[in-house]
C-alpha cells in the first residue's frame, strides 16, 4: 500500500478498526501497511481511541508485548442505545402495524440494514463482557438481527430451521411447545451447524411466551452448547410472568398494549433500559 498523509492515513486506519471488531491486530500489521513507525501509529491510535470514546462509538483496547496489539470493541452508550429504542417504539406504534393476534407487522424494519445494524451493536454493548462463540437464530425474520449482532461481534451466525432441509446433511430435530398458544412445533440444526461445547447468544426478533427461543435452549442441551446470552428485538407485555417461558433476557422495546377498535398501539423501551 502507497504511503499516506497523517490525515488519510487516520481515516483508513479507522474504516480498518471498524470493519474488524473483536479482532486482536499487532501494530505491526499498521506499521507494515501504511510503512510508518510504531511509535506515529501509536500516536494515531490514541487519536482514534479518543474519538471513539468521545462519540461512545466503543473502546480500542491495547495490549502491550510480543504478541500485543490493539482491538476494537463496538459498543453503544445508554442515552444513544435510548434514542434508538424510543424511535423504535414510535415507528412500532403506527397504526397499520397490528395483524391477528396481537402480531404487529415488522418486516420493514427487520429489513432495514442501518436500523438492524444499531440494533446489532446494542446486543454487543449488552453481552461484551460474555465470552460467546457464535449467535443464534430461527428462520427466518430474526436472520437480519442475527447477522448484524454477529458483524458487531464478528461471530458466526448458526441458522435454526423449521423444517430440515436435505442439503444440510444429517441433523437434530426436536419438538417443542408455541407458549402462546400451546401448539407443538419441529425445529432442526444441523449437526456441522455448530461445534459441541459452544457459547451461544441467542436474538430473535418478537418473544411473546418465550417458546420458540426455549426451544433453541433445548435444541443446544443436545448439542452439549451453553446458553450465552438471549437478546430479543420486541417482547410481547400481554403474557402473564407465570405463562412466561423464558425470564433472563434483554430486550430493546416491549409491546404493552394492543387495541384492534381504536388502533392504537402501545410500546415501551424494553427491560436493557431498566437497569
Amino acid at each position: 500500500m502507497k504511503k499516506l498523509k497523517r490525515s488519510a492515513r487516520l481515516v483508513e486506519l479507522t474504516q480498518y478498526l471498524l470493519n474488524r471488531p473483536h479482532t486482536l491486530i499487532p501494530l505491526t500489521t499498521f506499521a507494515d501497511r501504511y510503512g510508518a513507525a510504531k511509535s506515529s501509529i501509536s500516536e494515531d491510535l490514541a487519536i482514534i481511541k479518543e474519538v471513539f470514546e468521545d462519540e461512545g462509538m466503543g473502546d480500542l483496547q491495547t495490549f502491550a508485548g510480543a504478541t500485543g496489539g490493539v482491538r476494537f470493541i463496538p459498543k453503544m452508550n445508554k442515552k444513544q442505545a435510548l434514542l434508538f429504542a424510543q424511535d423504535l417504539c414510535a415507528q412500532l406504534e403506527q397504526r397499520d402495524r397490528i395483524l391477528p393476534g396481537g402480531y404487529l407487522y415488522m418486516s420493514d424494519l427487520l429489513g432495514e440494514p442501518s436500523l438492524m445494524n444499531e440494533a446489532g451493536k446494542i446486543f454487543a454493548t449488552a453481552f461484551a463482557e460474555k465470552e460467546i462463540d457464535c449467535v443464534m437464530t430461527v428462520e427466518t425474520k430474526g436472520i437480519p438481527l442475527a447477522y448484524a449482532t454477529g458483524a458487531q461481534l464478528n461471530l458466526p451466525v448458526v441458522l435454526v430451521r423449521r423444517d430440515h432441509q436435505v442439503t444440510e446433511g444429517s441433523a437434530v430435530s426436536i419438538n417443542y411447545v408455541s407458549g402462546s398458544n400451546k401448539s407443538i412445533h419441529t425445529m432442526s440444526l444441523s449437526r456441522r451447524a455448530l461445534k459441541e461445547k459452544s457459547k451461544v447468544l441467542i436474538v430473535d426478533d418478537f418473544m411473546k411466551a418465550g417458546g420458540t427461543i426455549q426451544g433453541m435452549v433445548d435444541l443446544l442441551d443436545e448439542f452439549n452448547a451453553e446458553v450465552a446470552g438471549v437478546g430479543v428485538l420486541v417482547e410481547s407485555g400481554a403474557v402473564e410472568t407465570e405463562e412466561r417461558l423464558l425470564h433472563d433476557y434483554v430486550s430493546l422495546a416491549k409491546l404493552t398494549a394492543v387495541d384492534f377498535k381504536s388502533k392504537q398501539i402501545l410500546v415501551s423501551p424494553g427491560n436493557y433500559f431498566e437497569s
